[in-house]
């Protein structure tokens, strides 16, 4: 168990981040819900880092005037919108507390959870995950995100845990792992499987946004999938292969099959244009699927071989 310092100067430090984008009208009532959060936790010290991904909204002027009121509240403004896995992941590199707590802005992360987490925590849990049993966007999606996380759990060699969104508390040793591995585009919930601390895990309901509209669309999740994919697992690649070995199988004996058939019944067997036409399509939809998956692990490694830092800042608050 984690017994914190006694004394005013020797109590530790808490670090608690969260990425924000047009999130006006969430900014400051997360900020609100947090300290009181912590206020119940006088043994600590904390920071709360916002990160802002080039906002058009109101929020950066917002977190002028919070950080103006609060020494505790420091804030980051990159020079454009880098998406939320960079963000992310920048964000948390920036904080220097004994543990992290990480949170999105639209409260369908409660803040209410962290004190479960820094109690998991002080009994010696060096990784504290929230996952969801439960949620309140609509079932198909939440259906469509277990199979993922099923599929993603066979394929790949160190298995993210279902349903965890990074919504947790991360002591100081993985921090560092993580700051080790230095993944310039990183699918965080597998890079975690990788460290290797086994998770506590609090399950929750999550529930709707709050206010506002979500920057999720179809692509930025189809990226998140797909990264998860190539960054964790060979599978695809091997299923390519060993499709194609099978597919070039099955064409010798179709082809042998229809040789034998002609040879037999010379006069009365006619090949006919539909199989061929059948046939052509079917090899070249699969080739275009499988060069898709090569493409993909391809732009993995162009990245990673660019190797530039996860964002470019503008400005930064209270980071004395």
């Amino acid at each position: 168990m984690t017994t914190p310092p006694q004394g005013p100067a020797a109590r530790p430090l808490l670090s608690v981040v969260t990425s924000c984008y047009n999130e006006e009208e969430n900014v400051r009532a997360l900020y609100e819900a947090v300290r009181d959060v912590m206020a119940k936790y006088p043994a600590y010290r904390y920071e709360h880092i916002f990160i802002d991904n080039a906002s058009r909204d109101g929020t950066r002027r917002i977190l002028r005037d919070i950080c103006a009121a609060d020494c505790n509240v420091k804030a980051i403004f990159n020079a454009r919108n880098f998406g939320a896995v960079r963000s992310g992941m920048h964000v948390l590199m920036q904080a220097h507390g004994a543990a992290v707590l990480a949170l999105a802005c639209d409260f369908q992360d409660p803040p209410a959870l962290l004190g479960e987490f820094i109690t998991k925590w002080e009994q010696g849990a060096k990784l504290v995950l929230a996952v969801k049993t439960s949620s309140s966007e609509h079932s198909l999606f939440y259906a469509i995100r277990g199979w993922y996380y099923r599929l993603l759990g066979r394929i790949s060699e160190a298995p993210p845990v279902m349903q965890a969104t990074g919504f947790g508390m991360y002591d100081r040793a993985v921090i560092e792992h993580l700051r080790r591995i230095n993944d310039p585009y990183p699918f965080f919930r597998g890079l975690l499987s990788e460290v290797g601390y086994e998770p506590v895990l609090v399950p929750f309901h999550q529930p709707r946004r709050r206010r506002g509209i979500s920057s999720q669309n179809f692509y930025s999740l189809y990226d998140q999938a797909f990264l998860g994919i190539t960054s964790h697992s060979k599978v695809p690649l091997r299923l390519a292969t060993m499709l194609g070995f099978v597919l070039g199988v099955l064409s010798v004996l179709a082809g042998l099959g229809y040789l034998v058939a002609k040879l037999l019944f010379w006069n009365s067997f006619s090949l006919g244009v539909a199989p061929i036409l059948v046939g052509f399509f079917f090899l070249t939809s699969v080739q275009l699927f499988f060069i898709g998956i090569v493409g993909e692990y391809v732009g993995t490694i162009w990245t990673h071989v660019r190797d530039i830092p996860h964002v470019f800042e503008l400005e930064r608050i209270n980071f004395e």
